[in-house]
């Protein structure tokens, strides 16, 4: 298996065990792919909870511009809910995790098709 098909497997595994959901793994490929190099770098890989400006990049550049809806308060709060479902307690939140389900809670996986 190559680092990437790793890195898929943990998610999924993350979304049962942390979310408890069947991850679609054909779209979970797709979010991961999509999220570029930033799997493979420490630091870029995780979406820091507690961190407004991070939470605002994750707004800006993924929903706005990469799933193409228009700012509202509905974004946070959708960012809200999927860091609800994560769990707020879990230190680790794999971006890919946290876009799939950005994605999945906005109805926006036909952008993954």
């Amino acid at each position: 298996m190559s680092k990437r098909d790793d890195l898929i497997a943990k998610y999924a595994g993350d979304l049962e065990k942390k979310c408890d959901m069947k991850p679609d793994m054909k779209l979970l490929t797709a979010v991961t792919i999509g999220c570029g190099p930033s799997i493979y770098n420490a630091d870029a890989c995780t979406v820091s909870a507690g961190d407004p400006k991070e939470l605002d990049r994750v707004k800006k550049n993924f929903l706005i511009k990469k799933l193409g809806l228009a700012d509202s308060p509905k974004l946070d709060e959708g960012i809200q809910e999927v860091i609800k479902i994560y769990g707020k307690s879990n230190r680790n939140k794999y971006r890919a995790v946290v876009y799939y389900l950005l994605v999945k809670h906005f109805r926006k996986a036909s952008l993954y098709k």
